[in-house]
């Protein structure tokens, strides 16, 4: 016995068309927006979010990267700034001079993690007499593979050369502009009857690249070298109060969207955050007095 079943159900072909043809056109105006953005991003449920650089492999954010600078006495939070860049590296001046003027342009020092590591801006700060403490990323491949670092050839500023691990000097040879900045350039003729050439490069002779400004760097290695403890004291500063605001504010974090929005949500935590620990440290009754005074 065969069974035949009809169904009363029948299906609009030309309306799942149509939104077939409405989703393409979403899609194209989408691409179009991803396009003109000048970062190549484009957020669908906030329109300022991005993406923000995170150490977990495949733990990609979209959202907004707070910049604080925290006292280390207190742990009370001088300056503060939500930004939509994905990376800290152009922040360290910014957060440095906003906490100097907190305090009055006095000479402060600061320390931070090596996300922050830019010449540049670690020569704003030594121009605006902020110390400062961070270590300097390894971005060369040359020692994973088995070759010689940069910090394995010593330079001598009085004769402006370096002196490689085989002993050889390498000297200046010119200067050229490398992303804006002049970067002096400088090798040794010896490389090419080197024994030691297989541990150095695979070229004929082993450059060495030398930015104008980099004995503010050199200064600065020479500081964190010297003072190994600083990198401990930033971990327990500016860690504390981040940890208590993102508990306050639970897994979801900013309820708001848009920086104007998230700003004034961040401020208002900043504000809380302050106000209590002021409590904790002169009572409820000094602070109403120091607010009254």
């Amino acid at each position: 016995m065969a069974i035949s079943i009809a169904s009363s159900h029948r299906v609009d072909w030309n309306e799942k068309i149509n939104k077939l043809k409405q989703e393409v056109e979403q899609l194209n105006e989408t691409e179009r927006e991803l396009k003109e953005s000048p970062d190549g991003q484009v957020s669908l449920t906030d329109p300022e979010a991005r993406s923000m650089a995170t150490s977990g492999r495949g733990s990609g954010l979209v959202g907004y990267n707070v910049q604080a600078a925290v006292d280390s006495k207190h742990h009370l939070i001088l300056a503060h700034e939500v930004t939509n860049q994905g990376h800290d590296r152009a922040q360290l001046a910014n957060m440095a001079t906003q906490a100097q003027a907190v305090l009055n342009g006095q000479e402060i020092t600061v320390v931070a993690d090596r996300g922050y590591y830019s010449g540049d801006e670690i020569k704003t700060c030594e121009e605006a007499g902020i110390k400062t403490y961070l270590p300097k990323p390894q971005t060369s491949g040359n020692q994973a593979k088995g070759y010689f670092g940069k910090r394995d050839f010593i330079y001598h500023p009085k004769v402006d050369e370096y002196e490689c691990p085989a002993g050889e000097r390498a000297i200046y040879r010119f200067t050229r502009e490398e992303n804006g900045k002049l970067i002096r350039r400088y090798w040794s003729s010896a490389c090419t009857h080197c024994s030691m050439k297989s541990r150095c490069t695979t070229g004929k002779y082993r450059r060495i690249s030398r930015w104008e400004h980099e004995s503010i760097l050199d200064d600065l290695e020479v500081r964190v070298e010297q003072n190994p403890d600083m990198m401990k004291i930033r971990r327990s500063t500016v860690e504390h109060p981040f940890g208590t605001i993102k508990s306050w504010m639970g897994s979801t974090h900013f309820q708001m969207k848009t920086m104007k929005r998230v700003s004034a949500e961040m401020s208002l935590h900043v504000l809380a955050y302050n106000l209590k620990r002021v409590i904790n440290i002169l009572g409820t009754k000094q602070l109403i007095e120091a607010i009254q005074a």
